[in-house]
């Protein structure tokens, strides 16, 4: 099979799909690894460290669309991206698609059989494709967080830790999953007071077995959201509804009650955002202010850290890719559930229950995608 890598496009996004160490993987069991020139450079590989792995080098984007049986990218495809899909081709990405009516529409319109990382899951109801960026991304929260509560980039003037003598900032982590553990951890672990919700009374107990005093958690009621939103300097939405769109926690009326210059971190941007303010951003232009509250809503946010990122992701795909590779998108599907799972389209047909509710659209299980 002819596995093509195309350079990433989207704004300030300097992962790549596939390894140096991932392309030796799939030569080595017969199959061709075709790379855009320069599309490692961001992570730190070079052209010359993939053809030292037996990848193909192609100049153009172009090249890699036209020539892949199956494509393997980091983000969803952009629209000139979209453009260049064709029946019968096997897209392996993170696609979103709850959030994106005109990403669906393109896709659909391709005829391409595409595959979400976001979707595939494991024995155990985990997200094994997405919590690496999960941990990526939770982790990097308090970092961002810290850096927007500067007054000089328009928060509240707080050290997240602060000093001796002076209290340090509260966070509060909304979501007791992958994100919001890693979250909680780092925020913690920077000195911030900090306090996890969450729904689930299980999940609650393990964190709170895991960090002991290190934190404090409640369970996720309105009441309990509202008394925590304005005691927060920082706050981390790390909620998620696997495919579907993520649950607007957090209103504009709500803002009010929070104090000017506090910061809230959407990660779960990407699935539309779990604050009813939050619009994505970039890396290059992270933040905004809505009735002097910052927001901090960047849609790729472990691109900032693209070498650590990319060896995570990288080691997670990479059974599923030869399992692609090696059997075919259909068998492949068919014989493991969790990889099917990650069916989002097929052939002109929406895959998954969860995207065709949220955007209004028909769908089929991605089961019967395969008869």
């Amino acid at each position: 099979m002819k596995i093509g890598c195309p350079k990433e496009i989207k704004p300030q996004e300097y992962r790549v799909g596939l390894t140096p160490d991932a392309s030796r993987e799939v030569v080595a069991r017969g199959h061709q690894a075709l790379v855009e020139a320069g599309a490692g450079l961001g992570a730190g590989y070079t052209d010359a460290d993939y053809q030292a792995a037996g990848a193909t080098i192609l100049a153009t984007a172009d090249e890699v669309f036209a020539a892949a049986d199956l494509v393997v990218k980091v983000k969803e495809p952009q629209a000139t991206e979209r453009a260049r899909l064709r029946e019968g081709q096997v897209l392996f990405t993170y696609l979103h698609l709850a959030p994106d009516p005109d990403q669906t529409r393109d896709l659909l319109a391709s005829g391409a059989t595409c595959i979400a990382y976001e979707t595939v899951t494991d024995a155990t109801g985990g997200l094994p494709l997405l919590a690496p960026m999960s941990e990526v991304a939770g982790r990097l929260a308090p970092q961002v967080g810290a850096w927007a509560l500067q007054k000089a980039n328009g928060g509240r003037g707080v050290l997240l830790g602060g000093v001796p003598g002076v209290p340090p900032a509260r966070v509060l982590v909304i979501g007791g999953g992958v994100v919001g553990t890693h979250a909680a951890r780092v925020a913690a672990g920077m000195g911030a007071e900090v306090t996890v919700l969450d729904r689930s009374l299980p999940r609650l107990r393990q964190l709170d077995e895991a960090f002991g005093g290190a934190l404090r958690t409640g369970y996720s009621s309105a009441g309990m959201l509202a008394d925590h939103l304005a005691e927060a300097d920082l706050v981390v939405g790390a909620v998620l509804i696997p495919g579907a769109a993520a649950p607007k926690l957090v209103r504009r009326v709500d803002l009010a009650r929070m104090k000017p210059g506090a910061v809230l971190v959407d990660v779960a941007i990407d699935q539309g955002g779990c604050f009813e303010t939050s619009r994505p951003t970039t890396h290059h232009d992270p933040i905004y202010e809505v009735d002097g509250i910052v927001h901090y809503c960047v849609a790729n946010m472990p691109g900032a850290v693209a070498r650590t990122s990319t060896w995570a992701l990288g080691h997670a795909t990479l059974p599923f890719l030869l399992a692609l590779a090696d059997k075919g998108w259909r068998r492949a599907c068919a014989e493991d559930p969790h990889l099917r799972a990650g069916l989002n389209v097929h052939a002109g047909r929406l895959t998954n229950l969860q995207v065709g509710e949220a955007l209004g659209l028909a769908a089929m299980a991605p089961e019967d995608a395969l008869t």
